[in-house]
C-alpha cells in the first residue's frame, strides 16, 4: 500500500501520462560497454543480433544518455532515439505513446496497416458454456419453466383445456425441482418469487377453466397466505368468481368483500368491477335492498348501462314505480363516450379527408363504438317494455311516458322504436286491433319507420290470411324502402300462396340481393323451385343454407327430402342420419330412416329405426303395423301381439287389430285364448264374416257345441252380403253418370265400413286384408288370412311388403320433423318472427 498514490481530485487523468520519463535502468544504448552483459552475450544461451539502421536518426540525437555503471555522455548514433528494450527480427522499437491507437513502425519495413489484426486469420472460436456447473442448470431449468407456462397459456387459447391443464401441471413440478436445487446449492436467496407466482396462479387459472374449482381454491389459497407475493390480495376476486359458480353466495360475498378491502381508492374502477359483482350475487341471493345499496353507489361514482339496467330490475322486484322512473331518467341519461356519427360524414372538397374517414369508417374502434351504442340501446328497449305495465295504471299509458323521457334524450332515434315495440306487445297480448291501429300511426312518419310498420303490417294481415291486405302492405313497405329484405319476402309469400311460383321466386331473388345473409328469402325460394319441380336448383339453394345454418332441422330434412326425390337414397340416409344428431327424439325422421333402410333390404337397419321410432311415439299406426307384420314374418308371433293390442287401443272401431291379435294367437298355438278374441270380436262385431268363419273352425277342431250356431249367423251373413254386393252391382249398372260420381262406391264404402277384412271370392279360399284406398297406403301389407276350407295351422306365410308409401304421394313438401308439422302452406319461414319485426 505504501507505493499506492492517490491523485488528488482536481487533477485531470491523462491516460498517457509517464510515456516520456527517462528511466536510466531501460537504458541499452552503452550495452556494448557492460562487461557482465557482453559476458551473458558470448555464452551458449544466445546472441545479440547485429544492430542496424533501418530509420534515419531523429532530432533527438546527441542526448546525454548514461547506463547503471557509468556517467552519463552524448553519444549520437545513427539510430535517432535511443532504444529502450530488445530488439526482435530487426523491429524497431514502436512508438509507445501511439501503439493503443493500433500504430507501429513495423509499417515502414514493408508491414501491411492491419489495426485489427485481421491478417492473423479468423479468431478462435467462443469457449462454449459449460453446463455442467450448477447456475447453468439452474437457468436452463428456469427457461423450460417459462416454456412451460407459455405454452399451457397457448392451449388455453385455441381451447384445449387438458393439455393447458398438464402444461400447468408439469410446470409446477419443474418449479418445485428448481427450488430444491437452489436449495441444495446453497442459493436459497436467489429464487425467483415472480416465477414461483406465475406456475401457481397459471395452476390456479387452468384449474378452475377445467371446473377444478376444489383444486383451484387450494392453489389460490397457498398464493394468498404468502406473505412474499406482492398484492396477492387481488385474487381472493377469483375465488370469490368460483364460489359464486359454485352458487355458494355468502362465501362470495365475503371473498368479494375482502379484496375490496385490500384494494385503494387509487385503483377505482377495479372497485367498481367489484361492486357490480356484490350486487349480481345479492340479486341471485334475492336480497334487493343490498343490491340497490351497491348499484345506486355505483350510479354515483360511476354510471353505466349495465348497472343502470341492474338497478331497474332491482326495483321493478320490489316493486316501486317511482324509483323505477327515476332510475329509467338515470339510464338515459348515462353517457356512452361514443362520438357524434357525423365525423364519418366526408367532406366533398378533400380527398385526403375522404381516404382518411373511408379507413376509419369501419375499423375496430367504430365497431366497438356501434356495439356498445347497440347494446345500450338494447337494454333501453329492455327496461322500457319491462316497466312499461308496472309505472301506469295501463300498458299504453306507461309505454307512453317511457317514449316521451326518450324522445328527449341523446337516444331520440329509439322513440319510434319502442312504438313499434308497442305494437308488438299488443300483438302478443292478442289484441291485434290494437296492433293495427298503433302501426297504422307510422304510415305518415319517414321512409325508415313507414317502411318497419308496413312490413308488420302486412305480416299481421298474412297470419290472418287476409291476403290481399297482406300483398297491399307488403307495396306499400316496399314502396317507402325498396331494399328492404322483409318487405320483399312479405311480398314473395303472397304469391306464394297464391301459387305464382316464378314471381314469387324473383322477390326471394330480389331480396337476397339486397342482403345475402336473408336465411327466410334462401329457405323460401328452394320451397319455391321445389313447388316449380327444380330439384338442382331447390337442392343448391338449401345447401348454401345448410353452409349458414348447420342446425336447422328444416334444412337438413329438406335436403333428404330432395335427395329421396332425386332417387338417390343413401344422401337422403346420410342427411337424415345428420338430422338425428339435431333432433334425436324425432319419431317422424326415426320411421323415414327405417322406411328408407327397408326400401333398400336392409330390415335389421329399418327395425332399429322402427323400434326407436315406436319407443318415442308408440302411437303411430304405420310403424306399429311395420312392427308387427316383421314380428310375423319372422315367426315371433307373441311378440307382435303387444303391437297389434296397442292399434285396438288407438283405432278401438277397425276390426282388422283384433283380428291380428287373434290371429298371432292362433299362429302360436294358444288356441283357447284365439277362441276369446274371436267371440269378443264377434260380440263386437257380428256381421264380420272372417270373424264367424274361424269361430266355425276352431269350434270344429276343438269338438265344441257352439259350431252349428256359428254356421248359421254365417250363412246368414254371407246371404246378407250377397244380396248387398248385388243391390251395388245393379246400381252400378243402372247409371253412367253415378258411376262417375262414385255414388255408388261410396254406398259400397258405407256399408262395408265396419268390416274392413273383405272377401273377394268365395270359392278361392282367401279373402285379402286392406284391400281400400286407405289400406293401400299404409307402410305393410298384412297377411292375408286362411279361408274357410284351409287348415288353420297350416296357413301359408306369405311375403310381407314393407315398402313405404307416402299418403300424400312423393310431391309433398311436408317437413315430418317434430319441430315443423304444419300445412304446406304455412311451412315456408315467415318473415318477421318475434323481435325480427322490429327493422334492422
Amino acid at each position: 500500500m505504501e507505493n499506492v498514490h492517490l491523485v488528488p481530485e482536481e487533477e485531470e487523468d491523462d491516460l498517457y501520462t509517464g510515456y516520456n520519463d527517462y528511466n536510466p535502468t531501460f537504458d541499452s544504448e552503452d550495452l556494448h560497454n557492460d562487461v557482465a552483459f557482453q559476458q551473458a552475450v558470448r555464452t551458449s544461451h544466445g546472441r545479440r543480433p547485429p544492430m542496424t539502421a533501418k530509420y534515419p536518426g531523429t532530432a533527438i540525437g546527441g542526448r546525454p544518455i548514461g547506463t547503471a555503471y557509468g556517467s552519463r555522455v552524448p553519444i549520437g548514433t545513427a539510430m535517432g532515439r535511443p532504444m529502450t528494450g530488445a530488439v526482435q527480427d530487426g523491429a524497431a522499437r514502436p512508438m509507445t505513446a501511439v501503439r493503443a491507437a493500433g500504430y507501429s513502425s513495423s509499417i515502414a519495413r514493408g508491414s501491411a496497416f492491419d489495426p485489427l489484426g485481421q491478417a492473423k486469420g479468423p479468431a478462435p472460436p467462443l469457449e462454449t458454456k459449460n453446463e455442467d456447473t450448477p447456475e447453468e442448470k439452474i437457468k436452463i431449468l428456469e427457461k423450460k419453466v417459462n416454456d412451460l407456462i407459455e405454452d399451457s397459456c397457448l392451449a388455453h387459447a385455441r381451447g384445449d383445456l387438458q393439455v393447458s391443464l398438464e402444461k400447468a401441471k408439469e410446470a409446477g413440478r419443474k418449479e418445485r425441482a428448481l427450488v430444491r436445487q437452489r436449495e441444495q446449492t446453497g442459493t436459497a436467496d436467489h429464487i425467483n418469487l415472480d416465477l414461483t407466482y406465475s406456475v401457481l396462479f397459471n395452476l390456479a387459472n387452468q384449474y378452475a377453466n377445467n371446473d377444478m374449482y376444489t383444486e383451484a381454491l387450494n392453489t389460490y389459497q397457498v398464493i394468498v397466505k404468502n406473505k412474499m407475493f406482492n398484492n396477492a390480495g387481488r385474487l381472493k376476486v377469483n375465488m370469490a368468481n368460483i364460489y359464486f359458480k359454485q352458487k355458494n353466495y355468502t362465501k362470495a360475498i365475503k371473498f368479494y368483500r375482502m379484496a375490496l378491502d385490500q384494494i385503494s381508492n387509487a385503483h377505482n374502477a377495479m372497485r367498481i368491477k367489484i361492486m357490480q359483482n356484490i350486487g349480481v350475487v345479492f340479486i341471485h341471493m334475492g336480497q334487493y335492498s343490498d343490491a340497490i345499496t351497491s348499484f345506486e353507489y355505483i350510479m354515483t361514482e360511476s354510471p353505466n348501462i349495465k348497472t343502470g339496467f341492474n338497478l331497474i330490475l332491482c326495483y321493478y322486484a320490489i316493486g316501486d314505480r317511482e324509483r323505477m322512473k327515476k332510475a329509467f331518467q338515470k339510464l338515459i341519461c348515462v353517457p356512452l363516450g361514443v362520438d357524434d356519427d357525423d365525423k364519418y360524414i366526408p367532406p366533398n372538397d378533400d380527398p385526403h379527408a375522404n381516404m382518411v374517414i373511408e379507413a376509419i369508417k369501419n375499423d375496430k374502434l367504430h365497431q366497438m363504438e356501434r356495439e356498445r351504442k347497440a347494446l345500450a340501446e338494447k337494454y333501453i328497449m329492455t327496461s322500457a317494455k319491462l316497466i312499461a305495465p308496472a309505472i301506469e295504471m295501463s300498458f299504453a299509458a306507461g309505454f307512453d311516458w317511457c317514449v316521451d323521457m326518450v324522445k328527449g334524450s341523446q337516444y331520440v332515434e329509439l322513440a319510434n322504436d319502442l312504438e313499434i315495440n308497442k305494437a308488438i306487445t299488443y300483438l302478443r297480448q292478442r289484441d291485434f286491433k290494437q296492433a293495427v291501429e298503433t302501426l297504422k300511426m307510422f304510415e305518415k312518419k319517414d321512409s325508415r319507420v313507414k317502411s318497419a310498420a308496413a312490413t308488420n303490417l302486412s305480416f299481421l294481415y298474412f297470419l290472418e290470411k287476409d291476403f290481399d291486405q297482406a300483398d297491399r302492405y307488403a307495396e306499400l313497405a316496399m314502396s317507402a324502402d325498396r331494399y328492404n329484405p322483409a318487405a320483399l319476402i312479405n311480398k314473395g309469400n303472397t304469391l306464394f300462396v297464391k301459387e305464382d311460383y316464378e314471381k314469387a321466386a324473383e322477390f326471394y331473388k330480389e331480396s337476397l340481393r339486397n342482403d345475402s345473409s336473408c336465411t327466410e328469402a334462401l329457405y323460401n325460394l328452394g320451397l319455391t323451385y321445389k313447388r316449380l319441380g327444380r330439384l338442382e336448383e331447390a337442392l343448391d339453394c338449401f345447401l348454401k343454407l345448410h353452409a349458414i345454418l348447420r342446425n336447422s332441422a328444416q334444412v337438413m330434412y329438406q335436403l333428404a327430402n330432395l335427395y329421396e326425390m332425386l332417387e338417390d337414397p343413401h344422401q337422403a340416409i346420410e342427411w337424415l342420419m345428420q338430422l338425428t344428431s339435431v333432433t334425436p327424439t324425432d319419431a317422424q325422421v326415426l320411421a323415414k330412416l327405417g322406411d328408407l333402410y327397408d326400401n333398400e333390404g336392409d330390415k335389421s337397419q329399418a327395425f332399429q329405426y322402427y323400434y326407436e321410432s315406436y319407443r318415442y311415439f308408440p302411437s303411430n299406426i304405420s310403424v306399429i303395423e311395420w312392427l308387427g307384420a316383421y314380428y310375423i314374418d319372422t315367426q315371433f308371433c307373441e311378440k307382435a301381439i303387444q303391437y297389434f293390442e296397442r292399434a285396438t287401443l288407438i283405432q278401438p272401431t277397425q276390426v282388422k287389430w283384433q283380428l291380428m291379435v287373434a290371429s298371432c294367437y292362433r299362429r302360436s298355438g294358444n288356441y283357447q285364448k284365439a277362441l276369446e278374441t274371436y267371440k269378443e270380436i264377434h260380440r263386437k262385431f257380428p256381421e264380420n264374416v272372417e270373424c264367424l268363419r274361424f269361430l266355425v273352425r276352431l269350434c270344429t277342431d276343438m269338438g265344441l257345441k257352439e259350431v252349428q250356431d256359428y254356421a248359421t249367423k254365417l250363412k246368414k251373413v254371407e246371404k246378407m252380403k250377397e244380396i248387398r254386393e248385388q243391390r251395388v252391382r245393379s246400381g252400378r249398372d243402372s247409371s253412367a253418370r253415378s258411376r262417375r260420381e262414385g255414388s255408388a262406391g261410396s254406398v259400397s264404402r258405407s256399408e262395408v265400413k265396419y268390416s274392413p277384412v273383405l272377401e273377394q271370392s268365395r270359392d278361392s279360399g282367401q279373402s285379402n286384408h286392406g284391400t281400400s284406398a286407405k289400406s293401400e297406403r299404409l307402410s305393410v301389407k298384412l297377411k292375408t288370412l286362411p279361408g274357410s276350407n284351409e287348415p288353420y295351422e297350416a296357413s301359408t306365410q306369405q311375403e310381407i311388403d314393407a315398402s313405404y308409401v307416402d299418403p300424400l304421394g312423393p310431391q309433398t313438401q311436408r317437413p315430418k320433423t317434430a319441430a315443423r308439422k304444419r300445412n304446406e302452406e304455412d311451412e315456408f319461414a315467415d318473415e318477421e318472427l318475434g323481435d325480427d319485426l322490429l327493422p334492422e
